[in-house]
């Protein structure tokens, strides 16, 4: 590729009031329109008392900041990408940058409880119309993580040190997944930067299993996570709202010593990086192994929250010779122990593999931070709640975007969707009552966006 023309015969000029950048925003705010967010956060979210009018219409400011993110907004000036070119001529009631901070900046944590509603809420209708967690009445994944998101600034209120040493705010999040269906949102939370993983972990699992039940999932729930989250807590809270749980546990004493106690000949290899499948013995060769053993946890606490469920062990050998005694070399076999504390009816092999998956919780950080979540940009802590709500409310509407466009889209990560069907620049042509976006022709995602339009009842050019 080169330039066709010299850089004195080049000009630029910003001009033209039928451009915006952003034609993908179209059927997403008619799909967030269709499944009723701005009727849902009138009816939930009232913020009566708040000065200078912050409180006012607000369905329009949650529409407002939504489609900012939409856009690829990550802080409150960013929203100003709504106000260009022919975005006025195309939608109504959009919200300058100030009016939207003054918004964020007048919630209470009441108020930040009443978005979260609202965003669960929405989310079970879009899981209604878009069939956002197909396999659902099969089985389905929650897999609850936490991340500290570092902040700058002596002004951000609550920001603190937590077990990364970084000064941030600790967010959780709970997504729901299955084999068919890339993961979508359903439970979130913001704390001080000091808080532990695993604060509010119970009520938080127990809030995500009734809003996947609320999105139509019958089938078996698996909640999933990491060692941080392994607590007589969790366990209840899984156990009381009828679900399976698969939790990572930490290699304490008494652990180390249930494992030595599995033979040898119970250890079974499986399928990891670099295994190798034997034709003749038909079985995996491999660094990695996996057995079982009962195991009653919590023992130390009232008898009610003592468990007693299978410990998956897995075990890899160590290929480093430094964690060889000197001169011994293969003489002992060195292996690193991964234990997983689990109630699944599945076998043994199978649940190991199903509790690996839990990593699927990190590409929804990755896709997060490379949107709405690449700052936390108010000095508020209950401002910063709700826009983490919001960021999640985004993600979840862009899920549902890639699900209406194409089998490819449902499972991509969210920065495709945005730049493939939201990022479409298009010229705005107005006659006989009616509005036409002109599109790019051969945009790489012509098929998927049309069969987007067409999902929200817009109409074509033929």
């Amino acid at each position: 590729m080169k330039s066709s023309h010299s850089p004195a015969a080049t000009f630029a000029v910003f001009d033209d009031p039928s451009l915006l950048a952003h034609g993908g925003l179209a059927p997403a705010v008619r799909l967030a329109e269709r499944c009723g967010l701005p009727g849902l956060v009138r009816e939930k979210v009232r913020l009566a008392g708040a000065v200078n009018g912050a409180g006012a219409a607000p369905g329009a400011k949650v529409m407002s900041l939504v489609a900012a993110m939409l856009a690829g907004a990550d802080s409150i000036d960013d929203t100003a990408v709504l106000r260009h070119g022919a975005m006025a001529k195309a939608f109504g009631a959009m919200r300058a940058p100030s009016t939207l901070g003054s918004f964020l900046r007048a919630f209470t944590w009441g108020h930040v409880r009443q978005l979260q509603s609202t965003a669960r809420a929405f989310t079970c209708r879009l899981a209604g119309h878009c069939n956002l967690l197909p396999g659902a009445d099969q089985i389905v994944y929650l897999d609850i993580d936490s991340k500290v998101k570092q902040v700058y600034g002596a002004g951000k209120r609550g920001a603190g040190h937590g077990y990364t040493k970084v000064r941030g705010l600790h967010f959780q999040i709970v997504v729901a997944s299955t084999p068919l269906a890339a993961p979508v949102i359903v439970a979130e939370r913001l704390r001080k930067g000091s808080a532990g993983s695993a604060k509010g972990a119970a009520s938080l699992i127990a809030e995500a299993i009734r809003t996947v039940r609320a999105m139509g999932a019958t089938g078996l729930v698996v909640v999933r996570a990491d060692s941080a989250f392994f607590s007589h807590k969790v366990v209840a809270a899984c156990r009381r709202h009828k679900a399976c749980f698969s939790l990572a546990v930490a290699q304490r004493k008494r652990i180390r010593e249930l494992i030595t106690t599995i033979p040898e000949s119970a250890w079974t290899p499986i399928k990891y990086p670099k295994a190798i499948w034997d034709q003749d013995e038909e079985r995996w060769v491999s660094d990695a192994e996996v057995a079982e053993i009962e195991h009653t946890a919590f023992t130390g606490k009232a008898k009610r929250y003592r468990a007693t469920a299978r410990l998956l062990v897995r075990r890899v050998r160590r290929l480093n010779d430094a964690h060889a005694p000197n001169g011994q070399g293969e003489l002992f076999k060195v292996y690193r122990f991964h234990a997983v504390f689990a109630d699944t009816p599945f076998p043994l092999v199978a649940a190991e593999k199903i509790h690996r998956a839990h990593a699927i919780v990190e590409q929804v950080f990755a896709d997060l931070e490379d949107s709405a979540l690449g700052h936390l940009p108010s000095g508020k802590f209950t401002a910063n709640a709700a826009w983490l709500t919001l960021a999640t409310l985004a993600h979840n509407l862009t899920r549902a975007l890639g699900t209406l466009a194409s089998a490819f889209h449902a499972k991509a990560r969210t920065a495709t969707i945005r730049r493939q069907l939201v990022a479409v620049p298009a010229r705005l042509a107005t006659g006989a009552r009616t509005l036409t976006f002109h599109l790019p022709q051969h945009w790489p995602g012509q098929n998927a966006f049309e069969a987007l339009w067409t999902a929200v009842d817009c109409r074509l050019r033929t």
